[in-house]
């Protein structure tokens, strides 16, 4: 398989990370949110294309690193991090769930913790892409 596969992966998570950052600093948490999320999920389907597998089709962060554990990839590393909230925050920071819009259900607490998150997320798996 090529290389260029996965790596347009991991260019388009840091994109996204880079834009989570800038919504971020413009008071756009709900955005800022969303697109942590997409790069956290972008870097581990590279992730899994650099494995030679598809990666499935959804947005759970943990399924992705699932199917990374079932290929012989060790994600304990990952175990502490709030995977879940960032998975949570790919559909709650989009779409209204009742009258109040997305934007106002986040905050910079929020926006900075799904950074980082996604942060470390990116970090784990570039550290694992040069142990090979």
């Amino acid at each position: 398989m090529s290389q260029a596969r996965p790596q347009a992966w991991w260019r388009q998570a840091h994109s996204d990370l880079d834009l989570a950052r800038i919504a971020e600093d413009h008071g756009f948490h709900a955005q800022a949110c969303f697109l942590a999320s997409q790069a956290a999920e972008n870097a581990l389907k590279g992730a899994i294309v650099e494995l030679g597998q598809e990666p499935p089709h959804t947005h759970g962060l943990q399924q992705l690193l699932s199917v990374l554990e079932q290929q012989g990839v060790n994600g304990e590393a990952l175990a502490d991090l709030p995977l879940r909230a960032l998975t949570r925050m790919t559909v709650t920071s989009r779409y209204p769930l009742d009258d109040t819009p997305p934007m106002d259900l986040f905050d910079p607490a929020d926006s900075a913790q799904a950074i980082a998150t996604a942060t470390a997320v990116l970090a784990w798996v570039e550290g694992h892409d040069r142990a090979g």
